[in-house]
């Protein structure tokens, strides 16, 4: 069985890092770079890195900064943000990203996927969709552009058709549970589950290490990422980089290593 993965997810707002609530309001948390030699002493699992603004200032991806992540990260980090073609996605790749995200692009048009899976391989390849629940009847639905913008096509009909397709990894972020640190969604990401097999890791919530060993024992085999719960500490969310040392984490796997 595979091991679930403790993800930190790093939001990149005009070059610096920041964690966002319910998608508004960056706060502005330090460095990428220095948060990133933080997290290889810490020896993270994996990394998500999000540039937030990529997409909506219809720009391409920050290559000089995947190249600077690259160089010092110890660890597999996935990277999102103005992916729009194939070469968006090689040249990441080539500058040493394991995986390469796309979210308003795959929506617009899901069959570029398949195209970047032919590239860099299925396997590095991870879709991202950032959900809410609609004000009118409890429904959910998709959004972009940092949750300004509705998708034009609905949650069910986008994740049978990226099963057609094919993905290595779908990542379910709640909009509405973005930095407020209360706990995960589990309604919504049973939905997806029921609706697809793809790999899937979960995002917007995690205020303790509780709630991420809750999702690993729903969900066993899955990555399990948090933004706030990793940058904050205490009531007064202080700016503390941080990760559950080696001890916690064999209990929150619920392995024996």
């Amino acid at each position: 069985m595979l091991r679930s993965r403790i993800i930190p997810c790093l939001l990149v707002h005009k070059k610096g890092l920041v964690k966002t609530v319910n998608f508004k309001d960056p706060k502005y948390v330090g460095d990428p770079i220095n948060a990133v030699k933080i997290f290889n002493e810490k020896e993270v699992d994996e990394l998500m890195v999000l540039d937030i603004d990529a997409t909506v200032q219809d720009r391409m991806p920050n290559f000089e900064l995947i190249k600077n992540l690259a160089v010092e990260c110890r660890m597999p980090f996935c990277y999102g943000g103005g992916v729009k073609t194939v070469e968006h996605a090689k040249k990441i790749i080539s500058l040493g990203a394991e995986k390469v995200a796309l979210s308003s692009a795959a929506l617009l048009n899901p069959e570029i996927l398949k195209a970047i899976g032919n590239a860099v391989g299925v396997q590095s390849v991870v879709v991202v969709v950032d959900i809410r629940k609609k004000k009118l009847f409890g429904s959910h639905e998709l959004v972009t552009h940092n949750a300004k913008r509705n998708a034009s096509v609905k949650l069910i009909d986008f994740l049978k058709k990226i099963n057609e397709i094919g993905v290595g990894e779908l990542v379910v972020n709640s909009v509405d549970d973005d930095g407020k640190m209360t706990g995960f969604d589990f309604k919504l990401f049973d939905l997806v589950r029921e609706h697809t097999e793809i790999p899937m890791t979960i995002v917007g919530g995690a205020g303790s290490l509780e709630d991420i060993k809750e999702a690993v024992a729903r969900y066993k085999t899955i990555g399990v990422s948090a933004g706030s719960l990793f940058v904050f500490k205490g009531k007064y969310r202080a700016v503390l980089i941080n990760y559950p040392s080696y001890e916690e984490r064999k209990e929150l796997y619920q392995l024996k290593f």
